[in-house]
């Protein structure tokens, strides 16, 4: 038993200095050049990892920064899976909860980890569309739209989908921006910004199993008091049939 016990605080030791190194040495006995190759290789792997995922974030950063929120995400994240395209998530998590922001931050920093994130989930999700009883060709209008399990909705501060090196906005955008990223059939990756009026309106679709279009867009000229309801059914259709050809909507049941 103790034996064993001896054999687990190795591998603690381990792990601990592979995660920091500069506070934690290596386990007794062992060869520096042997553990550096380690070291190496589990900082690298994960590196390169995170800048796939998020290369926009990657981008904006020098690579002494880049380097230091991975660090960080090593010292301070206890990831909760094994499974190596979840660490991207863990990541994320860790922006999230954990990672304190610094006065030199971007201030965009967490939204745009949120929307490079989105679609590599996005792209590996195993939801699948039930078209049962959908007819892709149906009236938008009198049938009940029907949205894609693989449109996902968001709303963010910032303006995320065209931030840039060229593109760096110091403060929240004075609306929101509502985007909805798309996986089509052919598993390309697509988005579309909404405004506040259509994400609204995919909003009501996307909780509704009973109303027809035309209905759900008379509810919405309600809600926002629209003094000409037909007309707003008009540009409400002409959306939705947008909607459709990006594939965010499947068709009416």
């Amino acid at each position: 038993m103790a034996e064993k016990l001896g054999f687990q605080e190795k591998q603690y030791a381990f792990a601990r200095h592979i995660r920091d190194p500069q506070n934690n040495p290596a386990p007794a006995g062992t060869e520096d050049r042997r553990m550096a190759i380690y070291r190496e290789l589990f900082f690298n792997n994960l590196r390169s990892l995170l800048s796939q995922t998020f290369p926009v974030l990657k981008k904006l950063h020098k690579k002494e920064k880049w380097d230091a929120f991975i660090r960080q995400f090593m010292i301070l994240h206890e990831a909760q899976t094994p499974y190596f395209l979840q660490v991207p998530e863990e990541f994320l998590k860790f922006l999230q909860n954990e990672y304190e922001l610094q006065p030199d931050d971007f201030p965009f920093l967490i939204e745009l980890a949120h929307y490079e994130w989105v679609e590599l989930a996005l792209s590996v999700s195993d939801e699948v569309n039930d078209t049962t009883g959908i007819d892709p060709e149906g009236s938008l209008l009198e049938g009940i739209p029907v949205q894609s399990k693989l449109a996902w909705s968001y709303a963010y501060q910032f303006p995320v989908h065209r931030i840039s090196t060229d593109f760096l906005p110091e403060a929240a955008g004075e609306q929101t921006t509502y985007l909805t990223v798309c996986r089509k059939a052919n598993d390309d990756m697509d988005f579309m910004e909404l405004n506040p009026v259509t994400a609204r309106l995919l909003e009501m679709i996307e909780s509704n199993n009973k109303e027809s279009g035309r209905q759900l867009l008379t509810r919405l000229a309600g809600e926002l008091r629209y003094p000409d309801a037909d007309k707003l059914i008009e540009h409400g259709l002409e959306a939705m049939e947008e909607m459709r050809s990006a594939e965010i909507l499947l068709g009416v049941k």
